[in-house]
């Protein structure tokens, strides 16, 4: 089982310190790899239209021998979908692929200013959950003054924001802020460009004095943090130690020193949600 100490949002919702990533993960192959991982211990299951594997997720979750309602599953709202009528329906056909009564959380997958409707997005999903098809609502990759502008205009805070974060980008602004409002940070790659990160000598160096494998020396670099990570696992072997992470408790100084490998150009790519426009 995962960490039992859960991450809380300003209205008591809880998440565990770590989440399944499910991208890329599709058809037989990805509904195995979800089952696993909920039998491995996961409780927190991420997808989104735009992974086009909702139908695969489904099938691992009710596939999995646990109860429906011990799990979180999450996904989020493709950007062609933010008018009203378009992201209700998209919703609607979210819970048919994830055969559930109601997504347990959902998520604006990107703000789109440029396009400006995420404020009508954000209603939509308010509308959502007060129709019962949703549970709880948040959004991912929205700056701080995305997020007070669907607050000032509804009155409705998320409890969620999923962004980038990882050694290379930590985010802490963004973090301080989340914290701040009682909004809960999921880090979405949160191991970054894995081959160079997990060879980093910080890492490596601070892997070896716990006796864990250097993604885990990051993963507990999260948990540390008061972020929810949602790396990806496809085996059983790999769910399982990531999931081990959550036990290991680094010191203060290792986590700066993980914090300082922050680089002006840490983004994994060209996706600052000032200006990305992702449909």
């Amino acid at each position: 089982m995962s960490d039992a100490s859960p991450f809380i949002a300003h209205n008591g919702f809880a998440l565990p310190a770590q989440g399944l990533g499910t991208y890329g993960l599709r058809g037989d192959a990805g509904a195995d790899a979800v089952r696993s991982g909920i039998e491995t211990g996961y409780r927190l299951i991420d997808t989104a239209f735009n992974y086009e594997n909702e139908g695969a997720v489904g099938w691992g979750v009710s596939g999995a021998a646990v109860d429906r309602s011990e799990l979180i599953v999450t996904s989020k709202l493709a950007g062609r979908h933010h008018a009203r009528a378009k992201a209700l329906d998209a919703i609607e056909e979210s819970r048919f692929r994830l055969g559930v009564d109601a997504i347990d959380l959902f998520l604006i997958h990107w703000p789109l200013p440029q396009v400006g409707a995420y404020v009508e997005a954000w209603q939509a999903l308010i509308e959502a959950r007060e129709r019962g098809h949703v549970r709880q609502i948040g959004v991912s990759n929205f700056l701080p003054e995305h997020l007070e502008r669907i607050e000032d205009a509804t009155g409705v805070r998320p409890v969620v924001n999923q962004i980038e974060l990882h050694p290379r980008f930590p985010q802490q602004e963004a973090l301080d802020h989340h914290r701040a409002h009682g909004i809960i940070t999921q880090a979405w790659s949160p191991l970054g460009r894995a081959g160079a990160v997990l060879a980093d000598p910080v890492i490596t160096s601070i892997a070896d004095a716990h006796g864990i494998t250097p993604a885990q020396a990051v993963l507990a670099w999260h948990a540390a943090r008061g972020v929810v990570a949602i790396p990806k696992a496809s085996s059983a072997e790999h769910q399982a130690l990531n999931l081990a992470a959550a036990q290991v408790r680094l010191g203060d100084d290792e986590v700066e020193a993980i914090t300082a490998l922050g680089a002006a150009d840490g983004r994994l790519w060209d996706a600052d949600p000032a200006t990305h426009e992702e449909f």
